[in-house]
């Protein structure tokens, strides 16, 4: 029943209502403190953010611009030498592993600096600053402990019926934040 009222509301263009977006709440917060909150205290993607914060810690804003633009022409064109850097990083392939391991649980995953740019992802992202949207500003932004549930949409590249689910990435060492985390979640896939 809950397929045919999510799919009606896509063919009707009705939005989502808080009641409905929340239906699925729990299961994804149960997913945060148990898988995800694992994959947060891993060495190597600690490792990749707090590099990729050195690397960047002197853009301003002009730069971060012209670097998400950069992204956005390479993924109109299906590939550049930015993107391919990214997606083929060690971090990009560990995040493809546990997008495998979720046996279709996952629709996408990624890793973002403490500016909002992507450090790693499992698949090509529609852009590569996410520091103007809330899966950044709602987790980074916020602080530790910070937990951000999105709407249920309907992804048509997975055609499937997802919800994001970000946190932020606290480094351990200094109990700060360092970067933030997307999961896309399949709903219908949901335990």
């Amino acid at each position: 029943m809950r397929r045919f009222v999510l799919a009606t509301a896509a063919v009707l263009g009705i939005a989502f209502s808080a009641q409905a977006a929340g239906e699925h709440d729990a299961a994804m917060q149960k997913l945060a403190d148990t898988t995800i909150s694992g994959w947060l205290a891993d060495a190597d993607l600690l490792a990749a953010i707090r590099a990729q914060n050195a690397a960047n810690a002197g853009l301003d804003q002009a730069a971060i611009d012209t670097l998400d633009q950069t992204w956005r022409a390479e993924t109109r064109s299906g590939s550049g030498p930015m993107s391919t850097r990214v997606l083929e990083n060690a971090l990009s392939r560990k995040l493809r592993g546990y997008k495998d391991a979720g046996q279709g649980l996952y629709t996408e995953i990624f890793v973002m600096d403490d500016r909002g740019l992507n450090v790693g992802q499992s698949d090509m992202t529609s852009d590569y600053w996410q520091g103007d949207e809330a899966k950044w500003q709602q987790t980074f932004g916020k602080g530790p402990g910070s937990v951000h549930i999105s709407e249920v949409e309907f992804d048509e590249s997975t055609q499937t019926y997802q919800s994001q689910l970000s946190m932020v990435v606290v480094d351990p060492e200094t109990s700060k934040p360092i970067g933030a985390i997307t999961i896309g979640v399949n709903v219908d896939a949901l335990p």
